[in-house]
C-alpha cells in the first residue's frame, strides 16, 4: 500500500504490458512500423492507449475528436473502441506522417471511421462549431503543439456533450512543469494546468500515466 504514485522502473513498466496490455496486431504493426521514425517519441504508450479506449466504451463513445494524429497509433486505438457507425474526426497538419497509418486503419478495419482533416485545427475546430456541431462530440483527445492547447481546449470544450470527456496529453512534459518555465511550450502546458484547475465548467483528474492525461468531464 502506498500513499503516493508508485514510480516505474523498466522492469515494473514490462510486467505493467505483460499482465494488462491486450493489442490489436495491427495496433503493434503501427507502433513498430513508428518506432525508427525521427519523431517515434510523439506516439503515445500502449498502455495509455488502452486507457483511452476504456474510456471510449464507458463513455459509450460516438463521436470523437482528434487533434494531433502523428502516424495514426492513437486514431486507431479510439477507432477501435468505437461501434462500427462510430466516427473520429483527427485533425493533423502532416500528409506524410498521417499517411503511414492508413494502410494500417484499412486492414484493422475501421478506416471508415476516421475522417482524417489536413489543415490547421483550429480552423477546422471552428469550421465544425460554426456548422453546429457543438454539444455533439463524446470524447475529444488533444496531442499537438502545446502552444495552442489553451485554444485547442475551449474548442473542444464546446465540441463536446454534456458529460463528454477532452483527455489532454503530455501535461506532465517530462517534469519540466514542475519548474519554471524556460521555453514557450513548457509555459503553456503550465497556463493550462493552472486553467483547468480553475475550470469549475468541468470536473478534472490528472493521471500520471504516458507523460502525464489530464481527464476533463464536461459538466
Amino acid at each position: 500500500m502506498t500513499n503516493r504514485t508508485l514510480p516505474l522502473d523498466d522492469a515494473t513498466w514490462a510486467y505493467l504490458q505483460a499482465a494488462t496490455l491486450r493489442e490489436h496486431p495491427e495496433q503493434a504493426a503501427l507502433r513498430k512500423a513508428t518506432a525508427g521514425l525521427p519523431g517515434a517519441h510523439m506516439q503515445i504508450a500502449p498502455e495509455q492507449a488502452q486507457f483511452m479506449q476504456l474510456l471510449v466504451k464507458l463513455l459509450g463513445g460516438r463521436r470523437t475528436l482528434e487533434i494531433g494524429v502523428y502516424t495514426g497509433y492513437s486514431a486507431l486505438s479510439v477507432a477501435l473502441a468505437l461501434p462500427p457507425y462510430g466516427h473520429l474526426l483527427a485533425c493533423d497538419l502532416s500528409a506524410e506522417y498521417t499517411a503511414l497509418g492508413l494502410p494500417h486503419w484499412q486492414r484493422a478495419g475501421v478506416a471508415e471511421r476516421i475522417e482524417l482533416v489536413l489543415g490547421p485545427a483550429l480552423e477546422t475546430l471552428d469550421a465544425r462549431l460554426a456548422a453546429g456541431q457543438g454539444g455533439t462530440f463524446d470524447f475529444a483527445f488533444i496531442d499537438a503543439d502545446k502552444t495552442s492547447y489553451e485554444a485547442y481546449y475551449e474548442r473542444c470544450l464546446a465540441l463536446l456533450r454534456p458529460g463528454g470527456l477532452i483527455a489532454i496529453d503530455n501535461v506532465l512534459w517530462g517534469g519540466r512543469v514542475a519548474h519554471p518555465a524556460t521555453d514557450p511550450d513548457t509555459a503553456a502546458i503550465q497556463r493550462l494546468n493552472a486553467r483547468l484547475l480553475g475550470d469549475e465548467r468541468v470536473d478534472l483528474s490528472m493521471v500520471p500515466i504516458g507523460d502525464g492525461l489530464s481527464l476533463a468531464r464536461k459538466r
